[in-house]
C-alpha cells in the first residue's frame, strides 16, 4: 500500500519531468512521421520548378494533344500524347493480367490451402518482389520476346504485350500479399457465423469474406497499379520504345513508349547545362506522372472510405 501511494502521489518536480519527457517523445515521433511528407513535398517542388519553364515556353495543349515527339529536330516537337497512351496501354494490360490470378491466389492461400502450405507458398511468392527489375528485363528480351516472335508470328517480340506480361508478374507479389492479409483480417468469427446459418464454403467466400475484405483488396490492386505505372527498366527494355499510338488502339503487339522509359532514356541526352526545352519536358513528364499517381491514390482512398461506410451501414 505504501508503494502504491509513492507511485500515485508525485512531487511537482516529478510531474514536470514527466510532462517534459512526454512532450519530447511526441515531438520526436512527430518529426519522424513528418520526414516522409516533407520528402514528398520537396520532390514535388523540385520537379515542378523544372517543369514549369517548359509549359510556359511550349504550352500545355501541344504537349498533351500532339503525338509528334521529335526532340532533336529543328525546331523540336514535344507532343507526348503517344507516350501517355503507351503508359496507359501497358499499365491497364498489366493490371488486367495480374489482378484475377492475384486475388484468386490470395483467396486460395487464405481459405483453401492448409496452414503449412500457406506458410511456404506466401514467402515464395513474395520473393518475386526481391528480383531486380533489370533481371526481369533481360528475361523479357532473351526468353519472352523471341518466344512470342516465333510462336505468335509477330514482327517484333518487344511490344506492349511483352512489357505488360512482365509488369504483371512484378505486380503479383504485392497484390497477393496485401489481398491475403486483408482476407485474413476479416476474422474467423465471420466465417463461422456464415457456416452456422448453412452457407457453403464457396458461398461464404463469395458473399461474406470477399465483400468484407474489398477495401483491402482494392488497396492491393491500387498498389499493383502504382508498381506497374512507375516501373522503368522493364518497359525501357521490353516495350519497343516507339513513340506511336497503336492502330488499332488495342493492338498489343505494336511497340510503344512509356513515360518512365522516356525519362530514363532521354535524360542523358538532354542538355542540362543550358536548360533546354528537351531537359524541361522530361520534368514535365515526371510531374504528370506524379499528378496521375496522386489522383489514383485520392480516388482509391475515396472508394475505400465509401466501401467502409457501406459495410458499417449494412
Amino acid at each position: 500500500m505504501r508503494f502504491a501511494r509513492e507511485q500515485i502521489v508525485l512531487t511537482a518536480g516529478e510531474r514536470r519531468r514527466r510532462r517534459a519527457a512526454a512532450w519530447a517523445g511526441r515531438a520526436v515521433l512527430f518529426a519522424v512521421t513528418s520526414v516522409a511528407a516533407l520528402a514528398v513535398l520537396a520532390i514535388i517542388f523540385f520537379i515542378a520548378r523544372d517543369a514549369l519553364p517548359f509549359f510556359r515556353q511550349c504550352g500545355v495543349v501541344r504537349f498533351f494533344a500532339s503525338n509528334a515527339w521529335y526532340p532533336t529536330h529543328e525546331p523540336p516537337q514535344f507532343g507526348a500524347l503517344a507516350i501517355f497512351c503507351g503508359s496507359l496501354i501497358v499499365t491497364v494490360t498489366a493490371v488486367v493480367i495480374a489482378v484475377p490470378p492475384g486475388i484468386l491466389a490470395a483467396v486460395c492461400m487464405s481459405d483453401l490451402l492448409p496452414f503449412g502450405a500457406r506458410q511456404v507458398l506466401k514467402p515464395t511468392i513474395e520473393m518475386l518482389a526481391a528480383i531486380p527489375s533489370v533481371v526481369y528485363g533481360f528475361f523479357a528480351l532473351v526468353v519472352l520476346a523471341p518466344l512470342m516472335q516465333d510462336r505468335l508470328g509477330v514482327s517484333s517480340g518487344v511490344n506492349a504485350l511483352t512489357a505488360s506480361v512482365i509488369l504483371a508478374v512484378m505486380a503479383l507479389p504485392t497484390i497477393v500479399s496485401v489481398s491475403e492479409d486483408a482476407l485474413q483480417a476479416s476474422g474467423r468469427e465471420l466465417r463461422e457465423g456464415s457456416y452456422a446459418v448453412g452457407a457453403t464454403r464457396a458461398e461464404t467466400l463469395v458473399r461474406v469474406v470477399i465483400p468484407a475484405s474489398v477495401s483491402g483488396i482494392f488497396s492491393a490492386v491500387l498498389l499493383g497499379v502504382m508498381r506497374a505505372l512507375g516501373e522503368t527498366m522493364v518497359v525501357w527494355m521490353a516495350s519497343g520504345n516507339a513513340a506511336q499510338i497503336p492502330k488499332p488502339f488495342f493492338n498489343l503487339f505494336a511497340p510503344v513508349r512509356t513515360l518512365t522509359a522516356t525519362i530514363a532514356g532521354d535524360m542523358g541526352e538532354a542538355d542540362q547545362m543550358t536548360g533546354s526545352a528537351h531537359y524541361h519536358v522530361l520534368f514535365a513528364m515526371g510531374l504528370s506522372l506524379l499528378f496521375f499517381s496522386f489522383l489514383c491514390n485520392v480516388a482509391g482512398e475515396w472508394i475505400v472510405a465509401r466501401q467502409r461506410r457501406r459495410m458499417r451501414g449494412g
